[in-house]
């Protein structure tokens, strides 16, 4: 059954019985996406929560110019969306792509705000979501401003290997705000 990973991800947090799995797992909307795909454009509405079944995202901002930088990645069995604007039903201020074929369960505000109506309980589940997220946004904010590009590479490399595994060097160095040549130079020091 394709809904077991997800069920599992929940069942890290709550216990559900049969028929609150049965009335979340209806309220999802499963799709597959090819590589390359928009899940979200910066200035659309963000009207869902999406949990990656397989494949690997990425949310980018992209500055006037062009510039993109990331902010985060999302492999299978991670959540991810642009909370602030998903929570406030806002235009976007990222974009979310895919970076491989991806099967995505998006998981719509309206839905949310019904499901924490009908099994109260969800709402812990996702107060822990993004009580996690809000911790590593704060780490990463501290260590970028604290630690040099060497170390914050090191510390994602050890933190997220597969996320390293899944991802090109441009997009981790966009993570790390780096160059991909800074960062090339800084795997060619590794290697030496």
């Amino acid at each position: 059954m394709v809904q077991n990973l997800i069920l599992k991800n929940i069942a890290k947090h709550i216990s559900l019985d049969e028929n609150e799995k049965a009335y979340f797992l209806s309220i999802l909307k499963e799709k597959k996406y090819p590589k390359k795909s928009n899940i979200l454009k910066e200035g659309e509405i963000c009207k869902t929560i999406n949990f990656v079944q397989s494949g690997t995202l990425r949310a980018f901002y992209r500055d006037p110019e062009g510039k993109e930088a990331t902010i985060m990645f999302a492999i299978s069995d991670w959540w991810i969306t642009d909370m602030s604007c998903f929570i406030n039903q806002q235009p976007a201020m990222l974009n979310i792509e895919t970076i491989e074929e991806s099967i995505i369960f998006h998981l719509q505000k309206e839905d949310l705000d019904e499901l924490y109506l009908k099994i109260p309980k969800f709402e812990r589940f996702f107060r822990i979501i993004m009580q996690n997220a809000y911790i590593r946004e704060q780490l990463r904010v501290i260590q970028n401003l604290s630690l040099s590009a060497e170390q914050r590479y090191y510390i994602f490399l050890d933190k997220y290997p597969q996320v390293a595994k899944q991802v090109t060097q441009k997009q981790i160095a966009s993570y790390l705000g780096i160059t991909p040549e800074f960062l090339s130079m800084i795997r060619a020091n590794k290697n030496k």
